[in-house]
């Protein structure tokens, strides 16, 4: 029985989603839904919905914000370009795909999705006009990058909120994330974009846009890109490998706290980037504004998937969900995959698919014993895989350069793909080690 409500719950969710239906008013819907179908009294209904959403946004709705606050910043002071010339300098002409795969990739990690393909996509028309190259066989290597970093790491959306639901430490899944994703852009990004070096389908010989203002230095500009990296990252892998001692354990784990590290960055970007460079701290204050209400809705669909999942887990829909997929002896990492994957198909959002599998896997999760961070990554691969007609990133791929939805099938959606499985490959391989 709670398997059919299940799936009837994630077929409700399809009809909405293709009928345009807000992600969040969706989630809303289908909890209050299976809930319902369930029996569950409507006290105990609200309360569960009220606590899933107040559960989830509770443990990061200040990162996304922080995050959003430093990528504003990175978005608007010019950032990007310094960091995409210094590359295309460093690389030259040869090599223009590492250039563009490591200019996506540093862009990608501060940046949410649309954000970062908005402002790379001028960049890559004028690469591949100036070295007389086609358009997706340098396009591929920045939507790699942004794919998996959107798929892979904090302080996206999606990782941040699987982090929550499974328990896992943000600092060790930024970690396992960043192994995982600088295999997986390489195949996807580098040796898939190979293919296009002799398709007839052309830059348009964009332009960069003029920039009057002066902009920062190169080094300050990647320091501080990678930043939220540094601190969150760096912690974690020093405890892990070196175990130092409880003294330097506590300041290393309180450096390396996400919300901490997220303010010292969003501090340091506000700093370097805004006011020690002439900025008025009005305008910094309004970029800060704006960055929050950028990324509002992006934090409410992710809590109507905590409360959608909180609601999977007081019905006792998911317990027994994860029975079924325990008891037909799916391995948790692949089970997430396949779950995330066949939501991602159905839905389109990777964000809306990825919570949804947390949401009916979170039991298993805690009852098998399998390191939460790479279910994190595991779920993160399985919502990225197969983008198709009923994802926007599909559509923004399309329309920016210009292909026929055919093209995009054999460009984009195989892409995806391939980010999709060698991910989850990579993580299965990784488990063998965790």
């Amino acid at each position: 029985m709670s398997v059919l409500i299940l799936i009837a719950a994630i077929g409700l969710l399809f009809f909405l989603t293709l009928n345009k239906v807000s992600p969040f008013i969706a989630l809303l819907l289908v909890a209050l839904g299976v809930g319902l179908a369930y029996g569950l009294s409507f006290p105990v209904l609200m309360k569960s919905i009220q606590n899933g959403v107040g559960n989830i946004l509770g443990s990061m709705a200040l990162i996304l914000c922080l995050g959003a606050m430093q990528g504003r910043l990175l978005e608007k002071t010019g950032v990007a370009l310094v960091i995409s010339q210094f590359l295309m300098k460093k690389f030259g002409k040869t090599h223009l795909q590492w250039a563009v795969l490591l200019m996506g990739f540093l862009v990608g990690i501060p940046l949410f999705y649309n954000a970062g393909f908005v402002i790379l996509v001028p960049f890559v028309f004028t690469i591949a006009a100036s070295a007389g190259v086609p358009i997706l066989y340098v396009a591929m290597p920045m939507a790699a990058s942004l794919s998996a970093t959107h798929g892979f790491l904090p302080p996206h959306p999606g990782p941040v909120g699987l982090a929550s639901i499974f328990k896992a430490s943000v600092g060790k899944t930024m970690l396992f994330g960043l192994l995982v994703t600088l295999p997986v852009v390489w195949m996807a990004g580098i040796l898939f974009g190979k293919r296009f070096r002799s398709s007839y389908i052309t830059s348009k010989g964009a332009v960069l846009p003029s920039e009057n203002r002066q902009l920062p230095s190169a080094f300050q500009s990647i320091f501080i890109a990678l930043l939220p990296i540094i601190m969150i990252a760096l912690p974690a892998a020093v405890i892990s490998l070196f175990n130092p001692g409880p003294s330097l354990n506590s300041i290393l784990s309180a450096i390396g706290d996400p919300v901490m590290a997220m303010l010292i960055t969003a501090t340091a970007a506000g700093y370097f980037l805004g006011i020690g460079r002439g900025m008025p701290i009005s305008e910094l204050m309004e970029h800060y504004t704006k960055a929050i209400e950028s990324v509002a809705m992006i934090m409410m669909v992710i809590a109507a998937g905590g409360a959608f999942k909180e609601v999977l887990m007081v019905s006792g829909v998911a317990n027994e969900v994860a029975a079924v997929i325990s008891k037909n002896s799916f391995p948790p990492l692949l089970a997430g995959w396949l779950v995330a994957a066949a939501i991602r198909v159905m839905i389109g959002s990777a964000t809306v698919a990825g919570l949804t599998a947390a949401g009916i896997l979170a039991p298993l999760v805690q009852s098998s014993g399998v390191s939460p961070e790479l279910m994190v990554l595991s779920v993160g691969a399985g919502s990225v895989f197969c983008s198709h007609v009923n994802d926007t990133g599909f559509w923004m791929f399309k329309e920016y350069f210009g292909i026929s939805v055919k093209e995009t099938l054999m460009s984009w959606t195989i892409m995806e793909s391939i980010v999709s499985v060698t991910g989850l490959l990579f993580v299965l391989l990784f488990s063998a080690f965790v």
